[in-house]
């Protein structure tokens, strides 16, 4: 997969430019263990074939290491261990998402995950909240939830998923 380095990039090549619907949200979607997320398609600054990444004594488990992106450091998380699911050996469809995090300082961290589906439309209107789970479970991170003829589909919160706190 070659590299995608900006935004209107991103948007050319899943051919969504024109596509956008009235107040319709554009995110990308990707799987993870055949459940289907989706993240704020302008909020993805790059896709890359899975790479190795330097790892990094004393951090988490989920996360994989660093990569060096034209000169800038980017931690790498494995989505599927941050989600706390079993770990699933990369294969020629693992992606590396990078995307823009916002909080007290803005920064750019990737994502591992199985695929990358397709860029979707989604109506603000169809867009459910997270289910309250209790303090058992934590779903802050979930933007809400959206469905079609063929999958649900988690939309995130990357802010408060790759919080310096969350991530580690």
């Amino acid at each position: 997969m070659s590299e995608i380095t900006t935004e209107n990039e991103i948007l050319d090549i899943l051919d969504v430019v024109d596509s956008v619907d009235d107040g319709a949200q554009q995110y990308l979607t990707f799987e993870l263990a055949d459940e289907h997320y989706g993240v704020e398609i302008l909020r993805v600054q790059e896709i890359k074939g899975w790479d190795n990444v330097t790892p990094i004594p004393n951090t988490p488990a989920h996360v994989c290491g660093v990569l060096n992106l034209r000169g800038v450091i980017v931690p790498i998380v494995d989505l599927r261990l941050l989600f706390q699911m079993p770990f699933n050996p990369y294969t020629k469809t693992t992606v590396v998402v990078v995307l823009k995090v916002e909080g007290i300082t803005d920064r750019v961290v990737g994502i591992v995950v199985d695929a990358v589906s397709e860029a979707q439309n989604v109506d603000p209107q169809m867009i459910s909240t997270a289910p309250d789970l209790g303090t058992v479970v934590d779903t802050s991170f979930i933007k809400g939830i959206t469905s079609n003829d063929e999958y649900m589909l988690m939309l995130l919160d990357i802010d408060k998923l790759l919080s310096v706190e969350q991530v580690g």
